[in-house]
């Protein structure tokens, strides 16, 4: 059956250089061995090339239960086209408005959007044989490359329904990657803009790097995107690089002058190693600084902590040490507990530091950290 030609009526739709055909195809071709694949994006390999989410299976059997019910009074409907794409070229028979393809020749389509739908669709038909019959409407690109594919399923994701945001993150990493290497479609311009600007690449390769360097304090204990073990992880991939995004990669963090990449990755690292020598006494306490409240009030403070360290001219570990030390002695108030492991505790305040908490909190760190070493009451 795999050498079969598929003849189906089709109209074409023109929509700059994106070339659609408009057709439906039964179950049972789409069913096909080998018909589609779906462009997973692995948790753990940063550098492939997949793209989309994880299959969400109950989302898939809610649908197949509703195809079933539907079969014996047929009326289930299911009017929302799936969107396949191939690299090959597919051509429209003016005469008959019918396309052919050859689904060897073709190799798989890619499943930009709709893979719940045709996964719930096999799972129907593997219950009851009458689903093969079902006929689903489709939009096929044709001569799609691949980049092309995943930013369609960027700009369908975002501008329609909503992404896994740390997959969201991975994908405009890899446009930011391949802006000068390959040719990108036209994208609404924030997502444009994100690309451009790196921020989110940047981010996330930081991320990466604390998650895998052994040395590292977050060393295995970031949920990456599409990761459904939550074993041992104790902060999403999007919290993290959201929060880097928007308070290290800033015009006023002295963190950006840096320009070395690697420098700024091997500062931050330092920072991470610095703030847990501290505030990590090794025993269950302080789990929170390994949280999203952890992770975004530490970022907040990167930046008055370089500023005082860029006037130094020093980023070892020691130096940071001595600082945030220093800092927390100079602590008062009602966040005088900072500094110490058990406000880490969960239940304690830091349970609580959400980003309208964590802002007066860097606030009053930065005080602390810039008070004069010899006391406040100096005679002139």
């Amino acid at each position: 059956m795999e050498n079969e030609i598929i003849t189906a009526p089709a109209a074409q739709v023109v929509q700059g250089d994106l070339k659609l055909f408009t057709t439906s195809l039964k179950v049972r071709t789409l069913m096909q061995p080998g018909f589609y694949s779906v462009e997973k994006l692995d948790p753990e390999n940063p550098d492939e090339s997949g793209y989309q989410r994880l299959l969400n299976k109950a989302r898939a059997k809610k649908l197949a239960n509703y195809i079933l019910d539907g079969q014996e009074k047929s009326d289930a409907f299911l009017p929302t086209s799936v969107f396949l794409a191939t690299d090959k070229a597919i051509t429209l028979d003016h005469e008959h408005n019918t396309i052919s393809f050859c689904p060897r020749e073709i190799g798989s389509f890619s499943v930009v959007d709709g893979q719940h739908r045709l996964e719930g669709l096999r799972m129907a038909s593997e219950k009851d044989r009458r689903v093969l019959n079902f006929e689903v409407p489709i939009n096929i690109a044709a001569e799609l490359p691949k980049i092309h594919q995943m930013c369609h399923f960027l700009i369908v994701n975002t501008t329609q329904k909503s992404v896994d945001k740390a997959v969201e993150q991975r994908i405009y990493a890899r446009l930011t990657q391949s802006l000068d290497v390959e040719d990108i479609p036209t994208l609404p311009k924030w997502i444009e803009n994100i690309a451009h600007r790196g921020e989110v690449e940047k981010a996330l390769k930081i991320v990466i790097y604390l998650n895998e360097e052994p040395s590292s304090p977050w060393f295995g204990k970031i949920r990456m995107a599409n990761d459904l073990n939550p074993k041992g992880k104790t902060i999403k991939q999007d919290s993290f690089v959201k929060a880097i995004v928007k308070h290290l990669f800033t015009a006023n963090n002295p963190l950006v002058t840096l320009n070395d990449f690697e420098k700024q990755k091997k500062v931050f690292l330092n920072y991470w190693k610095a703030i847990t020598s501290i505030l990590d006494d090794g025993s269950a306490s302080a789990s929170v600084l390994y949280k999203s409240n952890g992770a975004l009030l530490f970022c907040m403070f990167s930046i008055p902590f370089f500023l005082k360290l860029q006037t130094r001219g020093s980023y070892t570990v020691e130096t940071m040490q001595s600082h945030l030390k220093r800092c927390f002695e100079n602590m008062e108030g009602e966040y005088a507990g900072v500094g110490h492991p058990d406000w880490w505790t969960p239940g304690q305040p830091a349970s609580f530091a959400n980003s309208a908490i964590a802002l007066p909190i860097s606030r009053q760190m930065a005080k602390a950290l810039n008070r004069n070493e010899m006391g406040d009451d100096i005679e002139l």
